[in-house]
């Protein structure tokens, strides 16, 4: 008798049987995760967010002065490529954020809500085997969010208005293709930024068997983080927040190309995987899985 035709199929979901091990398994949970409709969804909120700025600057009757709203803003109607950027300061802080907690929120309690974790497990999986692949869906799904981001900002820029050279914040110019590369990079930083608190997600949902408390959790310890960034009294803690160098791409719009902020971000992000995925892995390896 096959282990399919022992093991319980859930509604509207894969059956944890048919998901082997190692790649298998890994290419049934990109699967899953992007045929999800609730994925979709967050990706064209998502998409939304650079359309709706470009679109309120472009039926707006008044100049905005340098430096007023966001950063880029006042220069969008001059280079239409400035879209991109500007979305990607408004979506940073929660936009972001927000979807990445309901995807790693939702990566181990949301298969024990289902029901499907312990056969998942029997499959065999393998608890670190396991984790591993829900976070690297979650990785992948940071990636996909930022790139969305990027490349609607990029096309209803270059629909509503002007496209040209780019003058970056050091003065120097640079061209349509460069300009296009550089926002691959920025893109490219923003998905390195939020690979920490996918870490946390994946951790908090290894707590509970509650999916929304767990994307829930995700969401406010990203909230708290950028609170406690703006305190000046804590100034000695800035640094080592997960969400301290969100919004230091900027470092990417100048010449020559500054990657110090790059660098620093990449190992404030590491430390978080190392001991968020260690909380992770000691919390599932020890759990007594009942669902």
């Amino acid at each position: 008798m096959s282990s399919s035709e022992v093991l319980p199929s859930v509604p509207g979901s894969v059956n944890p049987a048919r998901r082997g091990g190692g790649w298998d398994l890994l290419g049934s949970e990109i699967s899953v995760l992007f045929r999800r409709r609730r994925t979709w969804a967050m990706l064209v909120a998502v998409a939304l967010i650079p359309i709706l700025l470009a679109v309120a600057v472009r039926l707006s009757s008044s100049t905005l002065a340098p430096g007023e709203g966001p950063p880029f803003l006042d220069r969008v109607t001059q280079n239409g490529l400035f879209v991109g950027f500007t979305a990607m300061v408004v979506a940073i802080p929660l936009f972001l954020p927000l979807t990445i907690g309901v995807v790693a929120g939702d990566t181990i309690a949301g298969e024990a809500g289902l029901g499907t974790l312990r056969y998942l497990l029997v499959a065999p999986a393998g608890r670190v085997r396991l984790l591993l692949v829900k976070y690297v869906g979650a990785a992948l799904f940071c990636l996909v969010a930022t790139l969305t981001l990027t490349v609607s900002g990029a096309l209803i820029g270059a629909a509503l208005f002007p496209v040209g050279p780019v003058t970056l914040l050091s003065g120097d110019t640079i061209s349509v293709t460069e300009s296009l590369l550089r926002s691959l990079l920025v893109a490219a930083y923003v998905t390195v930024s939020l690979l920490g608190l996918s870490m946390i997600g994946l951790f908090i949902s290894t707590l509970t068997d509650v999916p929304v408390g767990a994307m829930a959790a995700t969401i406010v310890v990203s909230v708290v983080a950028q609170i406690l960034d703006v305190i000046p009294q804590l100034s000695w803690l800035h640094p080592w927040l997960f969400s301290h160098y969100w919004l230091g791409f900027a470092d990417l719009l100048r010449q020559p190309l500054d990657l110090g902020s790059f660098g620093q971000n990449a190992i404030v992000q590491l430390c978080y995987l190392a001991v968020f995925g260690a909380l992770a892995y000691s919390r599932f390896v020890t759990k007594d899985i009942l669902s």
